[in-house]
């Protein structure tokens, strides 16, 4: 039998000695981030999601191993552990084939089956199913089986007994239901009927009379179909040739004709009636639904990773907007660092004359505060809003150089109704602190979207419908991967942000921010264990991924970990530069030099590995840098479009807001996100959009069609072809 190293290796496509080595590291208690970031001559460069699959199929194989040797012990301790048994158990490759082997010796409830071994037919059952040339009669030998005082009247209540134990051992062979699994797999269809024959339009209208093979259905619909089961307009059933279905049994229970054949193929057509069947339909339903959830949760994590890592607008006095019709529109004016300047409420939606009122003030507060950016929430009234933003730019003039961003403001409200934002802004109304946000998630998105709970922010499908701890630990691996990703500046970080750093948590993230407030600015990066609770190993976890830019010490604000600080030094040396060099940026002859001298030794000489040699490089290079900055950033606009100034063939320019398996929603500055269809993406097939898109590109996109009363926008990426 192959080691879980070996078949993970083999799964992954991976060298079984980086497997080793990541396996070996995870049992260490090291972090993802660190292992991706800070051991890559140990796992051969593997990303952040390759280790994480690595770590979620280790997890599942271990919780294979261990019931296995439960599924054996519990066999054994009845006396029926046979060896040929016992090699079964452990070539079984899932969950599922370890529990069909011990289906036959679990614990059973009170079944018809056990009824009549109650009574003693037992012996009947396994003369009639053994088939032996000699077989007798069935009805024969059931005479003898007829036994008043244990409620067998007659033969044929003795046969109606037996056929029912025979039943639930063709039920319960592991081979048979292996054999129909996979036929199910490939041959069932699931098909979906309305609850009532004239039932009402709703949005579960295309699976009123909808058929699709196990095999080919989609992740979305399979999620559809469940959520309208459970509302009640769907019936939903797995259907399959039902000869088919017997062939594969009677191949697997029948043996050569005997007297008793005709009475194991009708027990056998029981089972699969009976007990097979509905089985099956349940396994092959909670298969899809498990796929279909991980397919999602998959797309969902694949969204968030581009949403999380938006280059930030820094720099720039922001003025959030939180729009509203009855409550007002929320405005709060933050200054490049995030702190709240001013705050107030305004109502541009109540009449012409609030409006003129709303500009008025607004242009107060961006002339005084020298606003820059405006974030506009894309909820309630945000069509409004942005038009009266439009205005307001207008009026204060082309030279003002104001620009208006949209903003995400999914889970805006949980954060400001959470104990965090209390916390934050004790003096603040729930309303305004929802501005705040918007404002920051402009200028940083990272940092403020990090307070979140990530199932709140809105860029996946049927979230609700995941199951939630799956669900919460794929984004918070994300959210996870993002921070450490980007690096966090140990001097200005929230505590829910400093939590999200490889080797940190809660308490401590709190440690430091409370030492940081007794003590002052952090000077150093080791000056960090001095923190309570903040031990030598969560120092090596985390230490690379926080930034110390007040530090004497360049480094410190690099990714470069304190471990290869030597090395960073050696390699200067080498190359025949200075710290002073750093600090001044007049490194740019170095990867000549490196290369002149030879990178392998180079790396020999710094007493570390190529990959990590060819980090430090990298960090020197450009030290303190984002790696956001490199990305296109957000779409600032200064004008406004409604969907009745739509023309199909109109160019626009836009932001990907959602990936979705159908395609792509997309904000073009309307108030209704647009759909690019998977059709319309690119010229060239593609399995899914997230192939060719992500959350929060900017995207150029052509009108197709614009459904004003029901508020529909068709796009495509398809560049029309020009009429002659």
């Amino acid at each position: 039998m192959q080691s879980i190293s070996q078949i993970l290796a083999e799964e992954l496509g991976k060298k079984p000695e980086h497997v080793q080595n990541v396996i070996a590291l995870l049992d260490e208690g090291n972090t993802v981030p660190f292992i991706a970031r800070y051991r890559k001559e140990m796992h051969g460069a593997m990303d952040d999601q390759d280790i994480r699959t690595l770590a979620d199929r280790l997890a599942y194989l271990r919780n294979l191993e261990a019931r296995r040797q439960e599924v054996k012990n519990a066999v054994s301790n009845q006396g029926k552990l046979t060896d040929e048994l016992s090699a079964a158990i452990d070539e079984a490759a899932t969950l599922a084939e370890v529990e069909d082997l011990y289906r036959p010796y679990r614990q059973k409830r009170r079944t018809r089956a056990t009824i009549a071994r109650e009574k003693g037919l037992g012996p009947l059952a396994e003369l009639l199913y053994a088939q032996a040339p000699d077989c007798p009669v069935p009805e024969a030998a059931a005479a003898a089986y007829v036994d008043p005082e244990k409620g067998v009247v007659t033969a044929e209540e003795a046969l109606a007994g037996a056929s029912d134990i025979v039943a639930e051992i063709v039920s319960d062979d592991a081979e048979v239901r292996k054999a129909l699994r996979e036929l199910y797999t490939q041959w069932a269809d699931i098909v979906t009927s309305a609850v009532k024959k004239e039932q009402e339009d709703s949005v579960y209208r295309n699976y009123y009379a909808f058929v699709s093979p196990v095999n080919r259905i989609p992740g979305h619909q399979v999620l559809a179909i469940n959520r309208g089961e459970r509302e009640g307009f769907l019936k939903v059933s797995v259907v399959i040739n039902r000869d088919a279905a017997m062939g594969g049994i009677l191949r697997r229970v029948v043996k050569k004709k005997c007297a008793s054949t005709a009475f194991v193929e009708a027990a056998a057509g029981d089972a699969y009636d009976r007990l097979i069947a509905p089985s099956m339909e349940r396994e092959i339903r909670s298969s899809l639904t498990e796929q279909a959830d991980e397919g999602a949760i998959g797309q969902f994590a694949l969204n968030l990773k581009p949403l999380l890592m938006q280059p930030p607008v820094k720099g720039f006095v922001t003025m959030g907007l939180d729009p509203g019709y009855r409550m007002g529109c929320k405005v709060a004016v933050v200054d490049e660092t995030g702190k709240v300047l001013a705050t107030t409420v305004v109502y541009p939606t109540h009449g012409e004359r609030q409006k003129r009122e709303c500009i008025e003030k607004l242009s107060a507060l961006i002339k005084k505060h020298a606003v820059k950016h405006i974030a506009i929430g894309n909820g309630t009234a945000s069509r409004e809003t942005e038009q009266m933003t439009v205005e307001l730019i207008a009026s204060l003039g082309k030279d003002s150089g104001v620009s208006y961003a949209i903003v995400n403001e999914a889970g805006a409200s949980v954060y400001s109704a959470s104990p965090l934002a209390a916390q934050e802004f004790p003096d603040f109304d729930v309303n305004l602190r929802s501005a705040v946000s918007i404002a920051r998630r402009l200028q940083d998105p990272l940092a403020e979207l990090v307070k979140i709970d990530p199932k709140s922010i809105g860029v996946g499908q049927y979230q609700h419908d995941m199951p939630e701890k799956r669900l919460t630990e794929a984004l918070d691996g994300v959210v996870e991967d993002c921070v450490n990703a980007v690096g966090v500046d140990v001097n200005t970080a929230s505590a829910p942000l400093l939590s999200r750093v490889a080797g940190l948590n809660a308490l401590v993230a709190a440690n430091i921010v409370k030492y940081r407030e007794e003590n002052g600015r952090f000077r150093s990066r080791r000056q960090m264990l001095k923190v309570p609770k903040l031990g030598a190993k969560a120092f090596e976890q985390c230490a690379g991924f926080l930034r110390v830019p007040e530090s004497e010490e360049i480094l410190d604000n690099t990714a470069v970990h304190p471990e290869s600080y030597a090395a960073a030094e050696k390699l200067l040396e080498l190359c025949g530069y200075t710290r002073a060099d750093v600090r001044a940026g007049k490194l740019r002859d170095l990867t000549v030099r490196l290369k002149a001298y030879g990178e392998d030794r180079a790396a020999a000489a710094c007493g570390v590995g190529v990959p990590t040699l060819r980090d430090v490089v990298s960090e020197l290079l450009k030290p303190g840098r984002d790696p956001r900055d490199e990305l296109p950033p957000p779409l600032l606009r200064t004008d406004v479009l409604e969907i009745k100034d739509l023309k199909p063939g109109m160019e626009l320019k836009g932001t990907v807001r959602n990936v979705i398996d159908f395609g792509a929603f997309v904000d073009i500055g309307v108030h209704q996100d647009g759909l690019v269809h998977i059709s319309q993406i690119c010229d060239r097939y593609i399995r899914h959009p997230s192939e060719v898109l992500s959350v929060g590109d900017v995207v150029t996109v052509w009108v197709r069609e614009a459904d004003e009363k029901k508020k529909r926008i068709s796009l495509t990426m398809k560049k029309p072809k020009e009429r002659t």
